[in-house]
């Protein structure tokens, strides 16, 4: 596979550097030509979880110490690819933020899975309605992989699974459930159902649901549905879905955060043989 090519950073204009110190992340998503967009993964479990998705580096930026030292097995992995390498506090200066664990490798966006596809042979799905912060997305999909989610669906509003910080958050776990943006040319209720699945909107409201009631477990496919933050699921996707769930909290507590509702919501929904 040939070795990585180790760069000095001497030179904070290199256009090659770009992509770590002055892209934006709409500009490495690259929308009018997604074949060439960039995503940028930060820390080597990260990495690593990209790697073993198949995912293929384009440059890494590290900290020296690394080059030889935990970096070392993930290098091995990635042929004469470019390492630009400095030190930590060079780094910071450089890209404006101290890397977690050390390291950065940018690279190319795999390719984007249909809906269908994603949700083909899943029992639970989660459908996010136009979840927008990176935080949030990235610990909804730790706790879809860590508790049974088969499949995450998203709007094309919301924020992209592959955003730096959302891929951080989630400890590469984006990686481990397949995902999918929702078909805008039709109500994607419609999609879903046309697929046997049920839908569960997560809503607080007299008549809706308790999470634990036994009568959503036991449907065969269901679709777990969780709106923005702050405003949460719009009125006509309550309307629209099979089920209008909640989670009962106490002391006047009147919501739960988007990411940790997920969460409990996941947990009580998800089938267990």
């Amino acid at each position: 596979m040939g070795e990585p090519r180790i760069v000095e950073i001497s030179d904070f204009n290199a256009p090659e550097l770009d992509i770590y110190a002055r892209l934006t992340e709409n500009q490495l998503v690259n929308r009018a030509s997604p074949s060439d967009g960039l995503f940028i993964a930060e820390s080597p479990l990260v990495i690593g979880r990209a790697l073993d998705a198949g995912c293929q580096p384009v440059s890494f930026l590290m900290e020296a110490k690394h080059v030889a030292g935990k970096g070392r097995a993930l290098l091995d992995r990635c042929g004469d690819v470019p390492v630009f390498a400095a030190e930590e506090e060079v780094l910071c200066a450089l890209t404006g933020f101290h890397l977690t664990r050390g390291m950065l490798c940018a690279m190319k966006r795999p390719p984007a899975l249909a809906p269908e596809e994603a949700c083909r042979n899943a029992r639970r799905v989660a459908v996010l309605e136009n979840v927008m912060n990176p935080t949030n997305l990235g610990a909804i999909f730790r706790s879809a992989a860590a508790l049974g989610i088969e499949a995450v669906l998203l709007t094309e509003a919301g924020s992209d699974p592959l955003y730096r910080r959302a891929l951080r958050v989630s400890m590469g776990n984006v990686f481990l459930v397949p995902w999918a943006y929702l078909p805008q040319d039709r109500p994607w209720t419609e999609f879903l159902g046309e697929r046997g699945f049920k839908t569960a909107a997560m809503a607080l409201r007299e008549d809706s649901l308790d999470v634990a009631d036994p009568r959503l477990k036991k449907e065969k496919r269901l679709a777990v549905v969780l709106g923005t933050e702050g405003d949460g699921l719009a009125p006509a996707t309550i309307a629209a879905c099979d089920y209008t769930v909640r989670i009962p909290m106490y002391h006047g507590v009147d919501s739960l955060n988007v990411a940790a509702a997920s969460a409990v919501a996941f947990y009580a929904l998800v089938q267990r043989e």
